[in-house]
């Protein structure tokens, strides 16, 4: 069984973004997703410090300081992009006027309910920035991380145990071994990787799961 790398688990992300879109990347994992939205599709990517249009990152040494997404990282704007106030940025998240958002996470429950602001750790950074935001305003919310964490315990839970960003805001998950819809009757796995069995995937997974 080989796993997604970071840009694979990107790339499956960017494939289940439609024509039109207004999409938030959340910071870390997710702003892997606009190196691979496809250049003939219109998506306007938004950013919660004040952008609308954003582009994937600049080639190195194209970089301007000036030009950084919410996570402080270059990026670039396409035309007829536009730059706006913070104010006017969080209005259009709480709104509803975002199609999607990808965000990262620590926990994600079987209900959809996600934790990715603190692991409530002693000495733990707290990081909520917009996340809270995004996750109650965007029409559809997308995870995107890895399926265990570094000490082989999955990160899809029967309850989240860190502090909670949103409660049953969460449409998709993607992983690096598959991903898997939100439903009312559980979570449904489809497109799982390589050489991974379903009863594979059921064992390293902390809740029941359908198969598609």
């Amino acid at each position: 069984m080989q796993r997604l790398t970071r840009d694979q688990m990107a790339a499956r992300v960017a494939k289940d973004i439609p024509e039109g879109a207004v999409v938030n990347l959340g910071i870390g994992l997710p702003t892997l997703v606009g190196n691979h939205l496809p250049a003939d599709k219109e998506i306007l990517l938004h950013s919660e410090n004040g952008l609308l249009g954003m582009g994937p990152a600049p080639a190195p040494g194209e970089e301007d300081g000036d030009l950084i997404n919410a996570g402080k990282q270059p990026v670039t704007i396409k035309p007829g992009g536009s730059y706006f106030h913070h104010a006017d940025s969080f209005a259009m998240m709480r709104g509803g006027h975002l199609d999607f958002c990808v965000l990262g996470a620590f926990q994600v429950s079987e209900k959809g309910d996600l934790a990715n602001w603190h692991t409530g750790a002693p000495g733990a950074i707290p990081a909520v920035g917009g996340a809270m935001d995004l996750a109650i305003g965007a029409k559809q919310v997308f995870v995107m991380m890895e399926h265990q964490t570094k000490q082989g315990e999955s990160k899809i839970v029967p309850q989240c145990t860190y502090p909670l960003t949103g409660i049953g805001c969460v449409t998709r998950i993607y992983t690096d071994l598959a991903t898997l819809d939100v439903t009312a009757d559980g979570l449904v796995a489809r497109d799982l990787v390589q050489g991974l069995s379903f009863d594979e995937l059921q064992r390293l997974t902390g809740v029941p799961l359908k198969q598609a």
